[in-house]
């Protein structure tokens, strides 16, 4: 019996910790929804006519999504009570578009009740918003599972955009990343507005003896002081991640070898030899980037961590 409880409880750890226990598959829902793709994809489509801003934000939830506790719908939770959830955490506050996977699940309840999983919508939508902005498509693994439990306090490790090479190395090892994961799901950054908060490090008081951060273009350093002074900057001021950032493509490696990128964090790729050789190597083809790109987001949203199937998104059953 003391055998069968050890052995059991082993069970539940590895339940908990090991992605291969939850083995997800492409064809997860070919009998029990096999319309879920069309619906989800519906629903991104939708919201982009509308605003273009939709692909951008749907690819960055997932993101923060997948690098808390897995990719298990809790950014997606609202706070409740005492508990602040993720959403709520200062990186995640300006995340938005919820209201697309709200939308998103709405008809596939309609049309399978109980069955998908709202990381599983998450992780189709993030597909399909690369897709929406003229990227490259790919076969969603599915199957993971809804976790029940939201901290605001765990949005602290997330990436931050003032991450140096080796924190950044470390982030991402920790979720069984490599640095070549790190350069391709960077290009992310491809899609997509900042704020001013968080590339402001590089344009006002840089470090002891640089106001501005040496590795700034000149006349793009001169541009963001302007966009976002010190005193009486707009509420919503900051910057599009690239000039073409509403298309998927690989003009951010592009911009990192002009010192025209806008985190610490983007530049910091050019800090280890490997990284380096990768953001030159995607910088000039396009198409290396891509299937890059593919591949570790693939991998990305295979780090799983739910237990249930939520009816609403956001709240535990």
């Amino acid at each position: 019996m003391a055998f069968n409880l050890v052995f059991l409880s082993s069970i539940l750890i590895l339940s908990v910790f090991s992605p291969v226990i939850n083995a997800l598959s492409s064809n997860y829902y070919d009998k029990s929804c096999p319309n879920v793709e069309l619906l989800v994809s519906d629903a991104v489509k939708k919201a982009t006519a509308n605003d273009k801003t939709v692909p951008a934000a749907l690819l960055r939830m997932h993101f923060h999504d997948c690098f808390i506790r897995g990719c298990d719908a809790s950014v997606l939770l609202n706070s409740k009570g005492n508990n602040k959830a993720e959403k709520d955490g200062p990186p995640n506050i300006s995340l938005h578009a919820f209201y697309v996977i709200d939308n998103a699940k709405k008809q596939v309840e309609a049309s399978c009740p109980g069955v998908v999983s709202c990381a599983d919508i998450l992780a189709l939508a993030a597909r399909d918003a690369v897709v929406q902005s003229g990227g490259p498509s790919w076969n969603v693994p599915k199957g993971r599972k809804d976790g029940r439990t939201s901290v605001a306090t765990e949005t602290r490790q997330l990436p931050a955009p003032t991450f140096n090479i080796s924190q950044l190395q470390q982030s991402f090892s920790q979720r069984g990343l490599s640095l070549n994961d790190l350069v391709a799901l960077s290009g992310g950054h491809t899609l997509g507005f900042s704020h001013c908060s968080s590339f402001q490090n590089r344009i006002h008081n840089f470090n002891a003896t640089h106001d501005v951060d040496p590795t700034l273009h000149s006349s793009f350093a001169a541009s963001l002081k302007n966009t976002c002074p010190i005193k009486n900057r707009p509420k919503n001021a900051g910057a599009t991640m690239d000039p073409s950032a509403t298309t998927f493509d690989n003009t951010y490696f592009k911009l990192i070898l002009q010192g025209k990128s806008l985190f610490s964090s983007d530049q910091a790729l050019l800090d280890f030899p490997k990284t380096k050789n990768l953001v030159s190597k995607f910088a000039s083809s396009q198409q290396a980037f891509l299937d890059a790109f593919v591949n570790s987001m693939i991998k990305m949203s295979s780090i799983t961590g739910g237990q249930e199937v939520r009816k609403d998104c956001r709240v535990v059953n």
